[in-house]
């Protein structure tokens, strides 16, 4: 080989080289960024996507552009309806009898896996500001900005690295002017833009809202004003007596009388509520309920009318960087809301109001959109989606399973047919329970004990079935659980919950009182 030729011959090489190292930091930029907005309370009644008698009230125009460019869920559930389990679900992808997370009180423990550390390990910057609500130090994030507990909807303190105190105490935290879901989008949006951008990130961007006491900012003030908002069909279902429910339920009445305690001792009462004073004097039973429910459902649907505004900031702003089409964007509730339904407020139940989680997903390289999913996904299989798409194989701690190939039109024969849910933090007004729900039927055992639960009720209540056929009854208002015609269907599903329980290690072995009562309730 002559010099001329050796010199070609090492430019080629060479090119090759620099072209394999280029597509191979291609290929690791080319990763997704990841934005995850979790919302407090947002239930799919009020979302707008999902039909129901709020579909055209509610401000939802971000809302629909998101979902019309990407997939709406229809079938998704959480695993434990409550603030502070969800959000531990949604972060490990476990049950809360494994990351400890029960009720309101426990964080993960010290050390415990997550999604945000196993992307962090995988080349990926962390973030989470707003909401966290798992009481000890965010683990795995290189960066945290959250409100303490519950926090503030106006002029929010929240917590960095820098001035942590595990807990729900606000000392040491930094103000931050305006009304919170504004607040922490800014935030979100001014972190993002200081990342390094040779890597990808995981965003989470938790708003407070809904959550009660269902505040907005001042420019939604008169959105609905003078309007009457249509009535759920059981918003007058005063007592278990009509529909064979097992127990009373968190009724509309106590919301009422904390407006008036509110009203009355302002600095002794827990939160304040915008609007008041908002009086009942004077009404019978059947007005004061509807008069409840028009605030109710009004001040909910502003405070959601104010995440609304706040995603198309964040959809415009991916756009405006020019990372739209490579950046994940998710919108979910961390569980449902009653909006009056049974005569209800609150979650915490195995009922659909309650048990649904409104989801959303765009990702313009992989995911079709104007897509509507029915299989059944659950909040533990949030964090094994993104690993999948961060390209990680899904970490052996992980209970739940990726959908991307049902997002990506190659649904697996295999698929889950029903999810198994838990209830722990036991009141009388609404026992703790456990069921199974298909795509037709629902079966829960309402077992009555706190386990010794932190915050759960030592007032036990007697251990009740129920049974819904929600096809004939999707509104639930009729426990068919003694109906002669269901009993081979109830006794297959009571096998099948045993099945899951098994299947997730569920068992109560650690608690002898739950021993007779399951030998007795599965005879």
């Amino acid at each position: 080989m002559n010099i001329e030729s050796a010199i070609k011959y090492c430019l080629i090489i060479f090119t090759l080289i620099v072209v394999t190292a280029c597509n191979s930091k291609k290929e690791v930029i080319e990763k997704p960024n990841i934005l995850f907005i979790l919302s407090d309370d947002h239930t799919s009644q009020a979302w707008g996507l999902y039909g129901g008698i709020l579909a055209d009230y509610v401000k939802n125009d971000n809302l629909k552009r998101l979902a019309s460019e990407g997939a709406v869920l229809n079938n998704a559930f959480c695993t434990n309806s409550i603030c502070t389990p969800s959000r531990g679900s949604i972060l490990t992808g476990q049950y809360s009898h494994v990351n400890q997370v029960y009720t309101l009180s426990e964080p993960l423990p010290k050390g415990h896996p997550n999604i945000a550390k196993t992307l962090s390990e995988n080349g990926y910057q962390t973030a989470i500001i707003g909401k966290w609500h798992l009481v000890g130090e965010p683990e795995g994030f290189d960066y945290f900005n959250v409100l303490p507990g519950q926090g503030l909807y106006w002029n929010p303190i929240m917590k960095t690295k820098e001035n942590w105190v595990d807990g729900y105490n606000a000392t040491g935290g930094k103000e931050h002017k305006g009304f919170s879901t504004d607040v922490i989008t800014d935030l979100t949006i001014s972190h993002i833009k200081k990342r390094d951008t040779t890597q990808p990130f995981l965003m989470f961007c938790n708003f407070k809202a809904t959550h009660e006491p269902f505040d907005y900012p001042e420019r939604f003030a008169s959105l609905y004003e003078g309007m009457k908002i249509p009535e759920p069909e059981s918003l007058l279902d005063f007592g278990k007596e009509t529909t064979g429910r097992t127990f009373g339920g968190q009724i509309l009445e106590r919301l009422g009388a904390r407006w008036e305690q509110a009203t009355k001792n302002p600095d002794k009462f827990w939160t304040d509520y915008p609007g008041l004073p908002y009086s009942l004097e004077g009404l019978d039973s059947i007005q004061k309920r509807k008069k409840i429910y028009q605030k109710l459902v009004k001040d909910f649907m502003r405070s959601g009318a104010a995440i609304d505004d706040n995603i198309g900031k964040l959809l415009d702003y991916l756009e405006e960087e020019g990372i739209a089409d490579n950046t994940i964007v998710v919108y979910t509730a961390d569980q449902g809301y009653f909006l009056g339904e049974h005569g209800f407020f609150d979650k915490r139940l195995i009922y659909e109001e309650s048990l649904r989680m409104p989801f959303v997903i765009r990702y313009p390289k992989k995911i079709k959109k104007g897509q509507r999913i029915d299989d059944i996904i659950l909040n533990i299989d949030f964090a094994p989606l993104l690993a999948d798409y961060a390209g990680i194989e899904r970490p052996g701690y992980m209970q739940g399973r990726s959908f991307r190939d049902i997002l990506e039109a190659n649904a697996p024969n295999d698929w889950r047919k029903q999810m198994y849910y838990r209830y722990w933090l036991h009141h009388p007004h609404r026992p703790a329970h456990f069921g199974i729900r298909d795509n037709r039927y629902k079966l829960a055992l309402f077992y009555g004990q706190g386990l010794d639960k932190k915050g759960t009720s030592n007032n036990t209540t007697k251990p009740e079935w129920e049974f819904y056929d929600l096809i004939e009854d999707p509104k639930e208002l009729h426990n068919a659980i003694h109906e002669e015609k269901y009993t081979s269907i109830i006794k297959t599903m009571k096998k099948s919950l045993q099945d899951e329980r098994i299947k997730y290690g569920d068992l109560d072995e650690d608690y002898p009182v739950m021993s007779e009562i399951l030998n007795t309730a599965f005879e």
